[in-house]
């Protein structure tokens, strides 16, 4: 080889250390140190990922187990990882030479006008070849590497969607299921109640029958019975709902799904401690906006690379002859070599496209701190919920239970002809209310529960190395 050729070489590879991209750093975001409703004690913020376990129910730790194993959404997400983790080894064998071989052969006729044809050349030849050529980027800029780190980080980005689809869909699971359970709750109370206003139209039936209660008592006795039967179908209709919603979720048909009705009110979880910076570590969505920052960045080096020379190294060799005889030593060729590309004029191309890069790192800076201040809002939000549902229903209990004992008050003076009917049905009603807010404010603590859980990000954590870099 020339010594030409083997200066350009070296002085190729001797830039081949050069990188155009600033050392990558996490957005910073200023956090708080506590939150505002945070209470003192709780359970430790640990990261055991079936979060739902807290809610100690056998039948919601099946579905959500069926959730992993048979949900579309999550197969799908899945699969656009291996899709990211494919691209990642893609990127990872531009580093590398790629060395491609072939063979030809070939029967050629010339034309006898063909231009600059001499004498000596014959009408008919063979041009037959075995050959092997490689052609490697010098990556001088860093471009290349640059390449390798956007699609890693790219790779991550998706394995925290993942992660976040996983999370959203157990935990929309576990709200649907509390609702469900709720409802069943709430269909025993009916159904006892139904019987207590059965019988009361029984009662002044046989009072008006004996003369001691009038029409008026038994209309209202019905109306009161029939407008809960009522409720009782509305209810079965919401709770269809839900066992069909649940259904799609663990990738079932709904037509084939069937959830037995349990009344037992589900153990509300012990609030866990944390602060606004577990956010950082434990939300796959913040991560996943903070990988796309990464990638951004990696993309800006990879523009800035595009405004110098492209510096290439070309390798051919093999053997050609007229003949088959293409194993022998006398036929080698080769050819070996740097190019370079110089951009002369694009018409502002380059620039633009550098441009633009640096725009999107903005733009995905602005949105990870968003998803920040997001996500401590949303767990803010969770702790102001349970604080105040929890005094809620300490007074929505009192009031039930005082409810409870007027209505059998009231029951025991119309035997005894000292109150109305109408006092009567008044007291029922106002007891029965109380019990149903009583349920529904539970529900909605197992609601606020499940939504807590979902804002610290579940039992999801990043990686150390990943967690210290935040």
């Amino acid at each position: 080889m020339k010594p030409a050729v083997w200066a350009a070489l070296t002085g190729a590879l001797t830039l081949g250390g050069c990188d155009l991209t600033p050392p990558y750093q996490t957005p910073s975001v200023a956090l708080p140190t506590t939150y505002k409703n945070e209470t003192p004690g709780g359970a430790a913020l640990d990261g055991d990922q079936t979060w739902w376990r807290s809610f100690r129910d056998r039948r919601l730790d099946e579905l959500e187990a069926q959730v992993d194993a048979a949900n579309p959404d999550l197969a799908a997400a899945l699969a656009a990882y291996d899709a990211s983790r494919a691209r990642v080894v893609e990127a990872t064998a531009v580093l590398y030479p790629e060395i491609d071989a072939g063979a030809g052969l070939s029967e050629n006729k010339q034309s006898d006008d063909r231009p600059l044809r001499s004498s000596t050349q014959p009408n008919y030849y063979g041009a037959n070849q075995l050959a092997a050529q490689s052609v490697y980027e010098l990556d001088v800029w860093g471009r290349v590497r640059d390449i390798l780190k956007a699609a890693n980080a790219s790779a991550e980005a998706s394995a925290d969607a993942l992660a976040d689809a996983r999370l959203e869909l157990h935990a929309e699971l576990a709200r649907d299921y509390v609702d469900l359970r709720g409802l069943d709750q709430e269909r025993k109370l009916l159904a006892d109640t139904v019987s207590i206003y059965r019988s009361a139209l029984e009662l002044t039936k046989s009072r008006l029958a004996a003369k001691v209660a009038s029409p008026v008592d038994v209309e209202r006795a019905q109306t009161q019975l029939s407008g809960l039967e009522a409720q009782q179908s509305d209810l079965e209709l919401r709770r269809g709902k839900l066992e069909d919603a649940i259904a799609a979720l663990v990738g079932d048909a709904a037509a084939n799904f069937k959830l037995a009705n349990d009344p037992h009110p589900l153990a509300t979880p012990t609030r866990p401690r944390t602060v606004p910076g577990d956010v950082l570590r434990r939300r796959p969505d913040v991560a996943l906006n903070e990988r796309l920052v990464a990638v951004a960045s990696a993309d800006v080096g990879v523009a800035t690379a595009a405004l110098y020379p492209r510096f290439t190294i070309g390798l051919q060799g093999g053997t050609q002859d007229t003949g088959l005889n293409l194993l022998s030593l006398t036929n080698s060729m080769y050819t070996v070599g740097p190019s370079v590309s110089l951009p002369l004029f694009d018409a502002g191309l380059r620039s633009a496209q550098l441009d633009e890069a640096k725009a999107r790192v903005n733009v995905a800076t602005a949105n990870y701190r968003s998803s920040v201040l997001r996500a401590v809002k949303e767990v803010e939000d969770s702790l102001s919920t349970l604080r105040w549902l929890a005094q809620e229903a300490r007074q929505t209990a009192t009031a039930a239970t005082a409810a409870g004992e007027a209505a059998k008050a009231s029951m025991t003076l119309y035997v005894d002809g000292a109150a109305s009917f109408l006092d009567v049905v008044t007291a029922q009603s106002a007891a029965l209310d109380a019990q149903r807010a009583t349920i529904a404010l539970h529900t909605r603590e197992l609601e606020a529960s499940v939504a807590l859980l979902l804002a610290l990000g579940g039992g999801w954590s990043v990686t150390e190395d990943t967690a210290a870099s935040q």
